[in-house]
């Protein structure tokens, strides 16, 4: 069990690359019934949705080219996809257990993450920002944590899109115990084309490479887990073919973060997600091996980026990316 309060900063920066996409025009954040939304250049990049679920969550995710990067379900039903585990919510960050009260999960003895207001919702040429506080609710009404996240976008060429994602987590009067579990906790559903494995009229086009270099091309025996599921790595990608154009999704763990890096519950059939948590699953080691302890009144800090990009990794050149998001730019 690990006892940690961080609060990380990092400073707002990018890579190399000028900060300025080539069309002039900038992230634009504007109010909705329920959402903000928010346009790069002109164009629709995703929608900020605080209404209407059990958690928040960001849907459509559009990258390159305005492609589609998330799974339609639950928000709309889309022939060819599959429906299973409707809490994959497109965009999102929950957690299975925290203090015993399951967050990641929707309906039944599930808590609900809930928007309490906006701290800062900032248009910019360069950069747009939305700042946001929420209260985790458990089943029985009562606030277990509260969280205050940071959606950070660039305006970048349409080539690609570039965002992160930071959270604080805060304690209360009690400590916060973020159970070990799998089922957890920065995640991202990809759009159904893009899974490994196929289903119905999908082919299946998507392949998962870890920074280790380990990759998903030889499955073992069990179903939905591949050889990326579960291991540790600085990034992950998940590339594949989406609307006939080769595109992926690259998160970066910060090297700040607690545990970085992290372990990646990735599956073939398109959940994507870092969990710093999941120790006793991922490893086979005792439960509560992954437990996190928040103490009484005190933070605890994630950051992460995601590079929505054309072509594989290599392509991409997405280790090469994450070299400088780790060096602060």
């Amino acid at each position: 069990m690990i006892r940690l309060s961080l609060l990380l900063v990092w400073a707002v920066s990018l890579p190399l690359v000028s900060l300025r996409a080539a069309d002039a025009g900038g992230v634009k954040i504007t109010e909705a019934p329920g959402k903000l939304r928010i346009e790069i250049n002109g164009q629709l990049f995703t929608e900020y949705v605080y209404e209407g679920a059990p958690h928040v969550y960001y849907y459509p995710v559009l990258g390159p080219g305005g492609t589609p990067m998330t799974r339609n379900f639950p928000m709309k039903n889309v022939e060819g996809e599959d429906t299973d585990h409707k809490h994959h919510r497109s965009l999102w960050y929950s957690h299975g257990a925290v203090n015993g009260v399951d967050f990641w999960a929707e309906g039944g003895k599930a808590g609900k993450i809930v928007h309490e207001k906006f701290l800062e919702k900032t248009s910019g040429p360069d950069v747009g920002v939305i700042r946001s506080a929420n209260r985790w609710v458990g089943p029985d009404g009562n606030v277990v944590m509260t969280d205050e996240r940071t959606f950070r976008v660039f305006n970048r060429p349409d080539t690609e899109r570039l965002f992160d994602f930071e959270i604080t987590l805060k304690a209360g009067e009690k400590e916060i115990v973020l159970g070990d579990t799998k089922e957890g906790s920065m995640g991202i559903r990809v759009n159904e084309q893009m899974r490994v494995t196929p289903y119905k009229t999908n082919t299946g086009t998507g392949h998962i490479v870890l920074s280790s270099g380990v990759r998903d091309d030889i499955r073992p025996a069990k179903a939905n887990d591949t050889k990326t599921w579960g291991k540790r790595a600085e990034w992950c990608d998940f590339w594949g073919k989406a609307e006939g154009k080769t595109v992926g999704i690259a998160i970066f763990d910060h090297p700040k973060n607690p545990k970085h890096p992290t372990w990646w519950h990735v599956r073939d059939t398109g959940l994507f997600a870092a969990n710093p948590y999941g120790v006793s699953y991922f490893e086979k080691k005792p439960p509560g091996t992954g437990n996190i302890v928040i103490p009484p009144k005190q933070t605890l800090t994630f950051r992460y980026r995601f590079f929505l990009h054309e072509g594989d990794e290599k392509q991409a050149r997405v280790a090469e990316r994450y070299r400088e998001c780790a060096a602060g730019k």
